[in-house]
């Protein structure tokens, strides 16, 4: 009998990549099954379904149906495949971000009626698609201080093609103070040395935005 913790240290060794199909299907099912052995269990599993895109498409009173599964591992495995869509389709639908347009669509009501600054840190991938976003720093009614770590650490921890950095003005004028335009040049270079570009920095204010990169043209 195959010790069914074997699928979970390799995967704690070199990552879910090596691991076969019947492996991973083990790890869903756990160490819950009494009449059969997991990996036998998941082997059966993937055969009766023709294969792990059907398994995948099976509903759970289905996979209850074999010897062993049951109501409560039949809607474990049923839960994992869909998270796995999930998180596909959250990745190919990712929201664009390439403009200033789009990121005032996104943030705007986040913000509306702050009385005080915030400042946010949006992550994007390779094609502008949004990662996250993150509020790195609150401040007052006339400003916020920003630390370049607090800007970059959530961008590197969701490995980030490139960002966009967003602050709001409470007095509804978003235009670019010179600190504002000096913070950006200050948090670009800092994106050049980390390797994840500043694509714009955009200013919030009443039910209007600015975009630094726009506002400075080839300075920026």
């Amino acid at each position: 009998m195959e010790n069914p913790e074997r699928p979970r240290e390799r995967l704690w060794r070199s990552g879910t990549g090596e691991l076969g199909d019947e492996d991973l299907l083990s790890l869903v099912l756990g160490t819950g099954v009494r009449q059969r052995p997991v990996r036998e269990l998941a082997v059966e599993l993937v055969k009766a379904s023709g294969g792990v895109g059907p398994l995948s498409r099976a509903s759970p009173r289905e996979l209850a149906q074999i010897t062993g599964v049951g109501e409560a591992l039949a809607a474990r495995v049923a839960a994992a495949f869909e998270l796995g869509r999930r998180a596909v389709d959250a990745i190919q639908h990712r929201e664009t971000v390439g403009r200033a347009e789009d990121v005032y669509r996104c943030v705007a009501p986040r913000m509306a009626g702050l009385t005080q600054e915030i400042f946010l840190s949006i992550g994007v991938d390779i094609r502008n698609g949004l990662l996250d976003i993150v509020e790195v720093a609150r401040g007052t009614v006339i400003g916020v201080e920003v630390h370049p770590r607090e800007v970059f650490r959530p961008l590197i921890r969701m490995a980030a093609a490139g960002a966009v950095l967003v602050h709001n003005h409470p007095s509804g004028d978003p235009t670019p103070s010179p600190e504002d335009i000096e913070l950006t040049r200050r948090l670009r270079e800092v994106g050049k040395i980390l390797g994840i570009p500043i694509i714009d920095h955009v200013v919030i204010g009443d039910r209007s935005f600015r975009s630094i990169a726009e506002w400075m043209g080839t300075e920026y």
